[in-house]
């Protein structure tokens, strides 16, 4: 048995991502990368570091093994501790038999050991596919006062984007009455973020209840926190305003990308009171040649810019030949655009080689944005067009 720790962080990051398509062919969607420098998965860990919860467990299972690499001892984000720090946890052979975690509330319950080993009193529950910068310490003590069994971080949105999420229906106190998963007909703008604290016993008396069940899809949304509230448990939200993107899709992330851009960019990275860390490698220099522009962009380590780049957010070691544009777009490490080539409204994944004078998404918007998966070579005059998606 361990020392006790308050609060163990359960960090869901095994899904697969499958609205990101050709970019999550390869790797789990925590891992896809984000603002040059970063990957998803970045700010979930940041956040834990930033809020002085130091045990994280990080539940894996689809194409792990980036990710597993990736978060290594937890180093870089000040979580390589002896007692506590991340630990993977991916499915594992019991003596039961050994099964694939079924879904969100699933892969927890078949989890509950690494929880009690620390003899927690509660469980904060996070998803790996989010950006944003919240202080869980506060979520944490806000559950304490309220004498709540489950808290659930909420975010207002606008009514007309409501059926799209969870909907947290609430009391003037903050007390949870209802909770409709992507309703029709929505009656608040209370979304809910995928965030829960829950008291550890509550939770593991639940758990164990919807893993009996076999007509249950083993979800926290679709099936706990339902049978909690028909329970009549004390059930509160805790309201979050600031910056959150649900990076689900190939717009959502092109949009978070684009909103670091501007004078004014709706999220800040360089924020030394909290900061988001990176297992970033370190590389050269950048260098803009003679006739190399970069308008309105971001650029990471190692850049070279011979073209023109513009409204894009660039990864590290990327190469823009002469006379190359590359506009409205987010281009992951390792990338070369040939001499001439044209990129607009596009997503290039690292280690795409595009040839010399090929069209990539000329006609584009924020709706039809042009995806390249990772390690793709275009010839030479290669057209894709707005929309498509190529991954090999």
């Amino acid at each position: 048995m361990y020392k006790k720790k308050e609060c163990v962080v359960m960090l869901l990051a095994g899904g697969q991502g499958s609205r990101l398509y050709a970019l999550t062919k390869k790797t789990a969607k925590p891992s896809v990368s984000y603002g040059g420098k970063y990957r998803i998965i970045d700010f979930p860990l940041s956040n834990c570091t930033n809020s002085g919860l130091d045990t994280v467990g990080v539940l894996t299972q689809y194409q792990p093994l980036y990710l597993n690499d990736y978060v290594g001892t937890g180093l870089p984000w000040d979580l390589d501790r002896t007692f506590g720090g991340v630990k993977i946890l991916p499915p594992y052979q019991r003596q039961d038999g050994s099964d694939w975690y079924k879904g969100t509330a699933n892969a927890i319950w078949q989890n509950m050991e690494f929880i009690n080993q620390y003899d927690a009193d509660l469980v904060l529950v996070l998803s790996g596919d989010h950006i944003y910068k919240m202080d869980y310490a506060k979520m944490i003590d806000y559950h304490k006062k309220t004498g709540a069994d489950c808290t659930i971080a909420v975010i207002d949105v606008p009514i007309e984007e409501a059926s799209r999420f969870g909907i947290m229906s609430t009391n003037p106190d903050g007390s949870i009455y209802k909770f409709t998963e992507k309703p029709k007909n929505p009656d608040s703008t209370k979304a809910s973020m995928g965030i829960y604290v829950f008291n550890k016993k509550k939770l593991e008396e639940y758990l164990k209840a919807d893993s009996l069940d076999p007509e249950s899809s083993n979800d926290f949304g679709k099936n706990v926190i339902p049978a909690m509230l028909n329970a009549g448990e004390k059930m509160f939200s805790y309201s979050f305003e600031g910056y959150w993107k649900d990076v689900g899709t190939i717009s959502s992330l092109w949009e978070a990308n684009m909103d670091l851009l501007g004078e004014k960019p709706e999220l800040v990275l360089d924020d030394e009171s909290w900061r988001i860390y990176s297992r970033q490698s370190a590389s050269a220099p950048q260098y803009v040649g003679e006739m190399g522009q970069v308008i309105n962009s971001t650029m990471t380590a190692g850049c070279e810019i011979f073209g023109t780049v513009k409204n894009s957010v660039l990864g590290q070691n990327v190469t823009i030949g002469a006379g190359a544009i590359v506009e409205n777009s987010v281009i992951m490490d390792n990338v070369t655009v040939g001499a001439g080539a044209r990129v607009n409204y596009s997503i290039l994944d690292s280690g795409v080689k595009v040839g010399c004078g090929a069209r990539i998404g000329i006609d584009g918007s924020p709706e039809s944005i042009a995806v390249i998966g990772a390690d793709v070579t275009l010839p030479d005059g290669e057209t894709v067009e707005a929309g498509s998606m190529i991954s090999e």
